[in-house]
């Protein structure tokens, strides 16, 4: 099975100098969480998710309409083609730690996006050594790589932590000053 035969076509998008409210009203009116950003010629530069913009704007003290996509989103990109087979869909997820794949033609133009959903759908258990159907352990794998916590970047104290930072003091200790 192939990718076109499962993904989404026709996906909302935004661009670079899309404000981060105006992608999360697109994400709420299209009930997904993340958009694939693209360039004028549909090419995917980038994806930015629901989670991307909540912690940006937890993060910072600014108005999600002065925020830009361009300022918070990731550059990388792991996309596959619609010709390629679900497998290699699954291989990219589980690589990569992403539940969602932007899904390009030929020419890196935006065709679709495929999710750990769209394959759960379609996993069937697996019968004899020769089924080439999506098994229920390929998808638990992926599901397993995709939410394994990240390798640990900074020692503190001789024990592993993450790196907190760029986290504004108020976000490590808790102690918000709220204005009423």
């Amino acid at each position: 099975m192939v990718v076109r035969d499962i993904m989404t076509s026709g996906v909302t998008f935004c661009r670079p100098e899309t404000n981060l409210a105006a992608a999360a009203a697109e994400m709420w009116q299209h009930d997904c969480g993340t958009l694939p950003i693209v360039d004028e010629k549909m090419h995917v530069t980038g994806m930015i998710t629901d989670r991307d913009i909540c912690i940006a704007l937890a993060t910072r003290n600014c108005v999600a309409s002065e925020v830009t996509v361009a300022d918070v989103a990731t550059g990388n990109v792991f996309a596959c083609r619609s010709d390629e087979s679900v497998q290699t869909a699954l291989s990219t997820m589980r690589e990569h730690k992403v539940r969602r794949v932007p899904v390009v033609d030929g020419d890196g133009v935006l065709a679709g996006i495929v999710s750990i959903d769209d394959v759960v759908l379609l996993a069937k258990e697996k019968k004899g050594s020769h089924n080439s159907a999506i098994s229920y352990a390929d998808v638990i794998e992926t599901h397993k790589a995709i939410a394994a916590r990240p390798l640990v970047s900074t020692a503190v104290n001789g024990s592993a932590s993450r790196e907190i930072a760029s986290v504004p003091e108020a976000a490590r200790t808790g102690d918000f000053d709220f204005e009423e």
